[in-house]
Parts: C-alpha cells; structure tokens; sequence
C-alpha cells in the first residue's frame, strides 16, 4: 500500500448550491494534506478510473447510484456519503424506497449525518449494512450559516441591496413539478405513447399513488405562488420581487411572470444564502430555505393557501414548523407588513429552536467540516491510500466507466432539452480566479489557507493542494 494521503474527490451537482460549503472542506482537507479535485458531479464520474485512488464523497445513495458506485470501488476508491437531501424528506417508508439502495449502501464505509435526526432516520433503514458507522458530523452546508462566517457574502450583499434595494424573495422548490428537462420530475409528462404516468427521476421509487398525490398536490402549490406574485407586487408598490427558482427548475413560468409585471425579477445567481441576508422576508412553501433563513435570522413566511395533511405533514413539517404560517393571501399580506413595520422579527421560541437543535448539528465549536475530516484522519485516509483492486478488476472498471462516460455524453447531446443543457444550467464553468477569491474570502475569515493552491484538472475540475511553505 502505497504511503501517501488517498485523493479526496467532491463532486458539485447544483453549484449555487453546494460549491462554497464543499470548497470550504476541500480547503481544509487540502490543509492536512490530502489531495483534493472538486468540480461536476458529471465530470467526476467521467475521469473516476483515471484519479489517483482515494475517498469519494457521495451526495446519495439512490439505485440510480449503484452503477457508478461499482465502477469506483473497481478502480480502488472507497465511497463515504452524506445525504444532500436529508432536511425536508418524505415519511421513512418512502424515504427508503426513494432515497436509499440494498445494493449501494452495502459499497459506502462512512456515514456523516446533518444532525441527530438524520442518523435516527438512517438507523431505521432495514438493509443498514450492521457495521456502517454514522457518524453526527453535521454539514458543510451548516457551517456556511454560522454567524462568523456572514462576512463570506458582504459584498455580495451589498451588490444585491444596491441593485435591487428592499425586496421580498421567493424562493420556490417545485423542480418535482417543473423541471428543467421533463425526465427528471417526479413524473413523465403524458404524450402520444405514453397515455398512462410513470415515474421520472425523481420520483424513482416512489409508490405510484404516492407519486401522482404528491405531484397533483406541487401542481396546485405551484399555481398559487403563480397567482401570489402580482398580487404581491401590488400589495408592496415600494418593494421588488425576487424570484429564485430552484437550481433544477425550468424559468420559463418566472421569467413569464417576470414580463407582465414591473417590479418582479427572477434570479438564480450564486448562493442562496446572500439573497436571504439582503432580503426583507423570504415567502417559501416546504423548502430547506427555512432552515438556512431561521439560522441566518431572516422572517420567513410558509404561504399555505393549499393545504394536504398527508403531505404537508409528513414532507414539509419542519420549514413550515420554523415560519410564520400563513393561509391565504390576506393573512400573508398582514404578516409581511407586521415583518415590514419591525413588528415581526424571526419566528422563534424554544420549540423552534429544538426543531433546529434536531435537524442541525455543529451549529458551534468545531466545523462541520473539520468534523469530517477527523473522521477520514481516524479512518487512516490522510496516512495511505485505500488498496489497489486486482489488476482484472481494474481493467473491468476502467472498461466500465469509459463505456458508461461515453454513453452519458452521448445521451447529454441528445436532441431537444438534453442533459448538457441541464448539466451547464447546474453547474456553469469554473473560474481558478473566481475560486482562488473564494479561498481568500475564507482564508480571511478564519485566517488560514494561505498555501492553497487551485489548478485546473480537466474541463470542470480542478486540483486543491496545500504547498509547504518556502
């Protein structure tokens, strides 16, 4: 085995939302000495045979994965894993046939859970293989919301506030419902041939009647908020109106709405979190926003106008539980000016804040992202690599994964709303300048990070290394 630090591979599948939070923890893995690439999850996938062996941060652990877990294991990776999707959730017994593979989680040697009620929730899985660790480490995307890490956006802030002075955000989650290409909602829009719904990607081991309930139920939502804008820009003649679509939906409904009105704009512009810290008050319906804005202490707003008790309840309790609840239009529009007035701060209160504790840890002390890395530093990945696969079946694996890129490509340039499209929608190119200010911003925040260097890989990639002082 050779003596040296396993290569730490991060893929980024929505940039705007998770490449500061996984840059922060490549910068202090880089740090204690592991060799980092960060970039696109698509791209990663595409050059997993060819990077030096190491440990391979997954963001799931779905069927869909199983392939690509195979084919890095084959090439002498180990996989650790977070859940991306872990804060809003369906109920256990679909989060499990949904979220959750026999055959994948048997190839993961870590778990790191956001907070306590994530790992209870693992821990209920019937297939959790007897000795997988988890381990409540909390997330890098939690460190990104501390308070000594606000100075991160200031000026991103200040350039939102001086291009858009006051304004309400909207931040919408109905990618299930309107997604940026059809395959990837909760189901395949009907066509000539195909009369009856089956699942899109995201609703791959859903129940059916589940699917379809929940997919109607968005459908309805989706339509209020459409319904809510103008009223809203009417109701607040002295406020504008940011919409921020989530990172995989489609813009066209916004960017529609955006025309006909004259205070309403949509944007999807780098992180959520300087959005929230510029705005008034954000208005969401079952969105992880809620968290990030009760963390951030920003007025959040959950617009209710439909309800359904099995799904609001059983997926969207808890960024409801942590908003002001509001049930149609006039109660909204009261609530908004109360927050308005200064008469409404953020929704608090002990049982808000024990809703938070659950869902949340690391939210003082220790990093979330240092966290981590004691975990991998205890496991031995800083110390050597993980052992190399048998010659045959690395041969197969690099034969496998060389196959499978050629295929995603060619699938990506497929005619229409393709997945290249999609891809570059989630993750536009990488800048080593842009990332090298990020790093700084960091570095300057918590006055490390000096010997970081940032070098490009290949086409989405790049190498994070820490060089030894001269």
């Amino acid at each position: 085995m050779d003596n040296k630090a396993s290569t730490l591979i991060i893929p980024v599948e929505n940039q705007v939302r998770e490449l500061d939070a996984k840059l922060l923890l490549a910068c202090i893995a880089a740090e204690r000495g592991y060799p980092v690439i960060l970039g696109s999850r698509a791209y990663c996938h595409f050059k997993a045979a060819s990077i030096p062996r190491g440990v391979y941060l997954a963001k799931s652990m779905r069927r869909l994965s199983n392939a690509m877990f195979k084919i890095l294991r084959m090439s002498g990776h180990e996989i650790v894993f977070w859940e991306e999707e872990a804060l809003v959730h369906p109920p256990p017994e679909v989060y499990f046939t949904l979220r959750l593979s026999p055959a994948t989680i048997k190839l993961v040697s870590h778990v790191f859970a956001w907070s306590r009620e994530n790992a209870d929730l693992l821990k209920q899985y019937p297939h959790l293989p007897e000795k997988l660790p988890i381990h409540i480490t909390g997330n890098p995307r939690g460190d990104m919301l501390r308070p000594e890490m606000r100075s991160y956006f200031a000026e991103d802030v200040s350039r939102i506030r001086k291009t858009y002075g006051d304004f309400i955000l909207i931040n919408t989650n109905f990618s299930d419902v309107n997604p940026f290409i059809p395959g990837v909602g909760t189901l395949l829009p009907p066509n000539k041939f195909r009369r009856k719904p089956r699942l899109g990607q995201a609703g791959k081991g859903m129940n059916l009647e589940f699917a379809q309930g929940l997919h109607d139920h968005r459908q309805r939502i989706l339509a209020d908020f459409i319904d809510l804008v103008p009223r809203l820009e009417q109701a607040f003649p002295d406020l504008t109106i940011i919409i921020r679509p989530h990172p995989s939906e489609k813009h066209d409904i916004y960017n529609k709405l955006s025309g006909q009105c004259s205070r309403v704009q949509v944007e999807n512009d780098g992180s959520v979190i300087p959005w929230l810290l510029a705005a008034e008050a954000m208005i969401h319906n079952g969105c992880t926003t809620a968290l990030e804005a009760c963390q951030l202490k920003v007025p959040t707003v959950s617009y209710e106008a439909t309800v359904n008790e099995y799904y609001d309840t059983g997926i969207h309790a808890m960024p409801a539980s942590l908003s002001y609840q509001c049930g149609s239009f006039a109660e909204l529009k009261v609530t908004l000016r109360q927050i308005l007035d200064g008469k409404l701060g953020v929704a608090g209160g002990r049982k808000r804040q024990e809703v938070v504790d659950y869902h949340l840890a690391a939210q003082e002390g220790a990093l979330a992202c240092e966290r981590i890395m004691d975990v991998l530093d205890a496991a031995g990945y800083g110390k050597r690599q993980p052992p190399a696969t048998s010659a045959g079946l690395f041969i197969q694996g690099w034969l496998f994964a060389n196959i499978k890129a050629a295929l995603t490509k060619l699938n990506m340039r497929r005619f229409g709303p393709n997945r290249l499209g999609y891809h570059d929608h989630r993750f536009p190119e990488l800048s080593v300048a842009d990332i090298e200010r990020r790093v700084a911003r960091f570095g300057s925040i918590l006055n490390r990070f000096d010997n970081i260097t940032i070098r490009p890989h290949s086409r989405h990639l790049l190498d994070i290394n820490s060089e030894p002082s001269v």
